[in-house]
């Protein structure tokens, strides 16, 4: 009879090479996560508003807010620790897409959160996201412009169409 029912929150196609898991290990870590993450936030949403509205899912253990790794100001998006997998899949089933500080957010099971994951990996210290984007989005510290151009023929790989860098900097 379980096969007449839809699941709510679809299987997650993401995974997180940084952390060395391969596909398989991210979701046997996925099946049990505490772990939340919530992408696309405002760069000006605060820590307090991320609990105010997560905790409406059940009493979280921690926030841990998204850091530019350069200059450590927030850059649009953060992990949210629950007490239980329950309280993570509620989050994600009513959470995720919902309009939050005038953003609409994206919010995944993530396999949990690991020590330097809260920095942001792009060329301008944020998110790659931010860098690619084509348009200025001032909601998200006015970042884009095409910052990095994808490689036609290679999806894998860009070239940086920034300042140059300074030889020793």
């Amino acid at each position: 009879m379980a096969h007449l029912y839809q699941e709510l929150a679809p299987q997650v196609l993401y995974v997180d090479k940084k952390t060395g898991y391969n596909p398989k290990k991210w979701a046997e870590a996925i099946k049990v996560t505490r772990t939340v993450y919530v992408g696309n936030m405002a760069f000006c949403t605060r820590e307090e508003q991320v609990y105010a509205l997560f905790s409406k899912c059940g009493d979280i253990k921690r926030v841990i807010m998204g850091l530019n790794r350069r200059d450590k100001y927030p850059c649009g998006f953060c992990f949210v620790e629950y007490y239980t997998h329950e309280q993570a899949k509620e989050a994600v089933n009513l959470l995720n897409k919902i309009t939050f500080d005038d953003r609409v957010i994206r919010v995944d099971l993530d396999a949990g959160f690991t020590e330097g994951r809260q920095f942001g990996r792009g060329e301008s210290g944020g998110q790659w996201r931010d860098d690619f984007r084509e348009d200025v989005d001032e909601g998200r510290g006015g970042k884009g412009g095409g910052l990095l151009k994808r490689i036609e023929g290679m999806p894998n790989r860009q070239v940086y169409r920034g300042k140059k860098r300074q030889a020793g900097g």
